[in-house]
């Protein structure tokens, strides 16, 4: 990685560091370095189909073009291409990325159990891995294990689907810190809190009942 065009990418002179690595790769074209550095940056902007077309671009012209398959992975995650994106995936080594990226897999996919086998697996637990622990024991109907994994993320670093999702594990129980939560939800991100309002009393009802006994 070209340290001084991050150093530019992180100080929010994002078009200019993109721009210095395209004229990178115009100057050498089998540095596989600068193509997995530009991919990331386009992915992070979003621009998913660019980073995509770049790297399958770069596949014939690098050395290494199996070194590009983890981010060619992403951008067929990023796009709702599962499947591609896991048959990628599974020829790569099991470490820690490989395996975040598996459980995020399996949860769009639905399959719950493999994504928490696979995050579970990981050996180093951040705050990305918390909050996807959080989502997946949500989905399997375990409120107060989704909580306790969300909790684990510092109240600081909280997103604002964090906070929301928090206050829906409490909701049937404390009612007023829920409500601190979605204040606190509402306050960091007021669209994404406006647009997890509308689903709310779907969502509410759903893990209700998920945690009631039969």
């Amino acid at each position: 990685m070209d340290k001084k065009i991050d150093k530019l990418y992180n100080a929010g002179q994002k078009d200019k560091a993109i721009h210095l690595l395209i004229n990178k790769i115009d100057q050498d074209q089998k540095n596989i370095e600068n193509y997995l550095q530009l991919s990331t940056y386009l992915i992070e902007e979003n621009s998913v189909d660019q980073a995509l077309e770049l790297l399958k671009k770069a596949q014939g012209l690098v050395i290494e073009p199996e070194k590009l398959s983890y981010n060619i992975a992403i951008c067929y995650y990023m796009q709702g291409e599962f499947e591609k994106s896991l048959n990628i995936i599974n020829t790569l080594p099991n470490d820690d990325e490989t395996l975040y990226q598996k459980a995020l897999i399996f949860m769009k996919l639905g399959q719950f159990q493999k994504a928490l086998a696979y995050a579970l697996t990981k050996k180093k637990q951040d705050d990305r891995t918390y909050e996807l622990l959080g989502d997946i024991w949500l989905s399997l109907g375990d409120l107060k294990t989704a909580r306790q994994e969300f909790e684990q993320i510092p109240s600081a670093k909280r997103n604002a689907k964090v906070n929301f999702l928090l206050g829906l594990t409490i909701l049937d129980h404390d009612r007023d810190q829920a409500q601190n939560y979605f204040d606190r939800s509402k306050e960091l991100d007021s669209a994404y809190f406006t647009q997890a309002q509308s689903q709310y009393a779907a969502i509410a009802k759903m893990l209700r009942g998920k945690d009631e006994p039969n």
